[in-house]
C-alpha cells in the first residue's frame, strides 16, 4: 500500500507545482494586458494560448461590459487556489493515510 501512497504523494506534488506555475502565468498575462504588448511576440502568444481556454468561459459567465474591468483573471486565480487547497491537500492526506 505504501507504493500507492507514494504515487499519490508524488502526483499531489506535481499537481501543486503545475497549478502554481499556471497561477503565475495568469498573473503575468494580466500584467501584460496593462501595457501595449506586441501581439506577435511568441511569449505573448504563448500566454494567450495557455490562458484563453480558462478565461473565455469565465468571461461568458461574468460580463465585463458593466464595469469595464476584466475580472476573469482574478476568478481564475481564485479557482486555482481553491483547487490547490482542496484537491492537492486531499491527495496528500490520502497518500499519508495509505502509508
Amino acid at each position: 500500500m505504501f507504493v500507492a501512497g507514494n504515487f499519490l504523494d508524488a502526483l499531489a506534488r506535481v499537481l501543486d507545482i503545475a497549478l502554481t506555475a499556471y497561477y503565475w502565468i495568469i498573473i503575468i498575462r494580466a500584467l501584460i494586458s496593462w501595457v501595449n504588448a506586441d501581439p506577435w511576440n511568441p511569449i505573448v502568444q504563448f500566454l494567450h494560448r495557455v490562458t484563453e481556454p480558462v478565461l473565455v468561459p469565465i468571461r461568458r459567465w461574468l460580463p465585463t461590459h458593466r464595469w469595464g474591468i476584466d475580472f476573469s483573471p482574478l476568478i481564475a486565480i481564485l479557482a486555482v487556489i481553491f483547487v490547490q487547497q482542496f484537491l492537492v491537500a486531499s491527495l496528500r492526506e490520502l497518500a499519508w493515510r495509505m502509508r
